[in-house]
């Protein structure tokens, strides 16, 4: 028989709010923002996502860029071979701290109709990704 250990709460004691921390996944595939729109592509496939994270040459997050944008990139009549992912982060989008709570992240996320958000430390080393389930 195992033995569980239970604590009693007071009934006055306000529950402790849930972070984006204990609900994001780890970073998963990250890709420099000097990567071709072709090169993420492929990357994307291989890793088997939807999103990825772009990072600088420091390591710091600069956006999170997912399939469709990528494919509408390509798919426009103004695409080169040589397009780079930072040609296309002109609105790097928001990102969340591992201690904002999931209301506050859950609200920015539906407030910008986004369904993946960046999880990045003080630095904006990517940490994790907090996805909408739909």
């Amino acid at each position: 028989m195992t033995m569980v250990q239970m604590q009693l709460r007071s009934r006055g004691a306000a529950p402790v709010p849930r972070t984006v921390a204990d609900a994001m996944e780890t970073a998963g595939a990250q890709v420099c923002d000097y990567m071709t729109v072709e090169v993420a592509l492929s990357v994307m496939a291989s890793a088997r996502t939807g999103h990825l994270l772009v990072c600088d040459d420091d390591g710091v997050c600069t956006g999170l860029l997912t399939h469709a944008q990528l494919t509408a990139i390509r798919d426009s009549s103004v695409y080169t071979d040589r397009v780079q992912l930072r040609d296309i982060l002109v609105d790097p989008g928001p990102f969340a701290s591992p201690v904002t709570t999931m209301t506050e992240a859950e609200h920015a996320m539906r407030y910008r109709r986004i369904d993946a958000l960046p999880v990045v430390d003080e630095h904006g080393n990517a940490l994790g990704i907090l996805t909408l389930a739909r």
